[in-house]
C-alpha cells in the first residue's frame, strides 16, 4: 500500500476534506484484496453484517439497489483485517486527520450493480455512534471508478461547515443541499479512480455517487476510522445490542473486539480527536 503521505497531501485533505491517492495499491495487492473480499461477500449470502444482527438483510428497495451493501468483512477475513488494520495505513489515516490514534469503526464492501441507483448527498459520520469532526474512510476502488458507472462525487471544504444534520440515502439525492444550501456555493468535485485507487474523506465530507449506467458492477472496499477517544453518542448504528445496553452517553469507545486499535503515534497518551 502506498501510505506515504506529503504535507502537500495533508493540506489538501484538510482544506477540501477528501483526497485521492491513484496508487494506493499495487496490481498484485489489487488482486490479493479483491479475491478477499470477494471470498467473504460469498460467504455473507444476503446477510449485511458478518457477525450479529441477523436482521440486517438484503431488501426489494431502492437503497438495496443502490449498491450491495457489506460490512465488516474484517471479522470474518484475515486478508480484508490485514489491508483495513494495517498499523501503517493508520498512521497515515492519523496524519491526514491530525489525531493521535484511530480506531476501526467499520468496514464495507460497496457494490454498486449494473445500472444500479445513484446514492444521494450524505455526511456519514451523523449515521455512527460517536461524532468526531476527524473521523476519516478510506474508500479503495476495485473495478476503477468513472463517470459512466458511479465515482464519487465532493462538495469540497464542506466538512468545515457541516454540522450533524443529515438525510437518508433516498431518491432524492440533493436533499442535503436543503438542510445546507452554503453547499451550493462550494461547487462539487467528481474523483474518476483507476482499479487500485482510493480515496480518502471526512466523515462530514458531503458527498455522492452518481447511477452506474455501465453493464458491469463498480465494486469498492471502504473502511471508516474513528479518532481514539471518541464517545458513545446514544446511537445503535451496528453496535451489538448487549453492548449498546451497556452504554451511556459519554462513555469511551474502546472495545478491543469490535473496534480494535489501528495506530497510536508513540509517546502519545490518553484521549485524542475528541470533538
Amino acid at each position: 500500500m502506498n501510505t506515504r503521505t506529503t504535507p502537500q497531501q495533508i493540506e489538501a485533505y484538510q482544506r477540501d476534506g477528501f483526497l485521492a491517492v491513484m496508487d494506493f495499491l499495487s496490481p498484485a495487492e489489487l488482486a490479493e484484496l479483491r479475491a478477499a473480499v470477494d471470498e467473504a461477500v460469498a460467504m455473507m449470502g444476503n446477510r449485511k453484517l458478518s457477525v450479529g444482527n441477523d436482521d440486517m438483510k438484503d431488501a426489494d428497495d431502492y437503497y438495496d439497489r443502490v449498491f450491495k451493501q457489506r460490512l465488516n468483512l474484517w471479522r470474518i477475513n484475515g486478508t480484508v483485517k490485514r489491508y483495513m488494520l494495517n498499523p501503517d495505513l493508520g498512521e497515515m489515516l492519523c496524519k491526514l486527520a491530525g489525531v493521535d490514534g484511530m480506531r476501526v469503526w467499520h468496514d464495507q464492501a460497496l457494490i454498486k450493480p449494473p445500472f444500479g441507483n445513484p446514492t444521494g448527498w450524505h455526511l456519514d459520520n451523523p449515521y455512527w455512534s460517536f461524532s468526531s469532526r476527524q473521523s476519516i474512510s478510506i474508500w479503495i476502488s476495485l473495478d476503477g471508478a468513472t463517470f459512466q458507472n458511479g465515482c464519487m462525487f465532493y462538495v469540497p471544504g464542506s466538512q468545515a461547515i457541516a454540522d450533524y444534520r443529515n438525510v437518508p440515502i433516498s431518491e432524492k439525492i440533493g436533499a442535503l443541499f436543503e438542510v445546507y444550501p452554503e453547499f451550493l456555493k462550494r461547487g462539487t468535485r467528481g474523483v474518476e479512480l483507476p482499479p487500485g485507487g482510493a480515496a480518502f474523506h471526512n466523515g462530514l465530507t458531503a458527498h455522492g455517487a452518481g447511477a452506474n449506467m455501465t453493464t458491469s458492477p463498480r465494486s469498492a472496499m471502504t473502511c471508516a476510522y474513528m479518532p481514539v477517544g471518541s464517545t458513545f453518542n446514544g446511537q445503535a448504528n451496528i453496535l451489538p445490542r448487549a453492548y449498546f445496553d451497556s452504554l451511556k452517553i459519554g462513555d469511551v469507545l474502546d472495545n478491543e473486539e469490535l473496534n480494535p486499535l489501528v495506530y497510536a503515534r508513540p509517546g502519545s497518551n490518553g484521549p485524542v480527536g475528541k470533538s
